[in-house]
């Protein structure tokens, strides 16, 4: 069973809720560092607010109630043509990448649950890693690769590079420090409707297309698929009709998963989707996912579930990362 991962910005705030756990049911601990992106977009639109270079105009139709959605924002001044649009991504851009590196700094020494995934995946004969698909623009999934799979990331850049015969690892939408042909690679602009075309974007999703078409399981970590990811379902609707001669790609959604959640009629257009208390016949016993308010860290939660089903607690004494994960 080859299995792929999409990773959003969940992913990351999981790695910080798991080391700051006391302090993530404090709101104002939540406000200042939350890596979600409601709550980045608001500090970058605030800091934006104080900047002397930021457009008048444009810093005159922000709320002063705050913007959470700054996909949204940037989507809206580009499709309006609002003049100085172009200044003021260039420094919206700027803040969100200052905003995340300053976050994770304090704490991604003590990240380990990208590590115990790879090594998970390094250990396990049944699962073969077909691929890492990456919403972030953050270093914390390619630093665990370096660490776990001992060599640099394969981003597929490049038509050599996407057909190499390591684990690729593909950042939909660029990273920070990023380089292409020996220049930095600029990400691409956050908003709604971004443009996947331009050399090397083409390449690296070109390559997740195969990555989808040759899995059998694609767990989604951190990643709501909400219309704010319009191009990501897009990939996976592409994915789903090139696939009607097999069986259709199954999608596991790791994250919350309240009574009512309405995930699986929301994308009811995939038919083999499970939500996290239906993964696995039943894998996740702990309750508290179904709950944010409880402070529970659904990547954590699957992970460590995943980890004690499959291994043998011999095998998990001779981890890294693992042996702390069930700690």
């Amino acid at each position: 069973m080859k299995v792929a991962y999409l990773f959003g910005a969940g992913a990351t705030h999981a790695e910080l809720a798991n080391v700051t756990a006391g302090n993530m049911q404090e709101s104002a601990f939540i406000q200042q560092n939350s890596l979600l992106l409601a709550d980045v977009s608001k500090r970058v639109c605030e800091e934006a607010k104080k900047d002397n270079n930021f457009p008048p105009a444009i810093r005159a139709v922000l709320s002063y109630r705050g913007l959470s959605n700054l996909e949204l924002f940037i989507s809206l001044l580009e499709k309006n043509q609002v003049e100085s649009t172009e200044i003021a991504v260039r420094i919206l851009k700027g803040l969100l990448e200052e905003d995340i590196r300053s976050r994770l700094k304090a704490h991604k020494r003590r990240f380990y649950l990208h590590k115990s995934l790879l090594e998970f995946h390094a250990t396990s004969h049944n699962e073969p890693l077909a691929g890492l698909i990456s919403l972030n623009y953050d270093q914390v999934l390619d630093e665990a690769y370096k660490r776990l799979i001992g060599r640099n990331p394969n981003y597929c850049l490049s038509t050599q590079e996407a057909h190499g015969n390591n684990v690729p690892l593909l950042k939909l939408h660029g990273g920070f420090g990023l380089k292409y042909r020996k220049e930095k690679l600029p990400i691409i602009t956050p908003g709604i409707s971004k443009n996947y075309l331009e050399l090397p974007y083409n390449f690296v999703w070109g390559r997740a297309l195969e990555v989808l078409l040759d899995s059998d399981v694609l767990r989604v970590i951190g990643c709501s698929l909400s219309q704010n990811d319009i191009g990501v379902v897009d990939l996976l609707f592409k994915v789903h009709l090139k696939r009607r001669a097999k069986r259709p790609l199954l999608l596991q959604i790791i994250d919350f998963d309240p009574l009512d959640n309405r995930i699986a009629e929301h994308l009811g257009f995939f038919p083999r989707l499970e939500r996290a208390l239906e993964i696995e016949g039943g894998l996740i016993a702990n309750a508290n996912i179904r709950d944010p308010s409880t402070g529970a860290n659904p990547f954590k939660i699957w992970l460590k579930a995943k980890v004690e089903r499959t291994m043998s607690v011999q095998a998990i004494r001779k981890t890294t990362y693992i042996k702390r994960l069930v700690e």
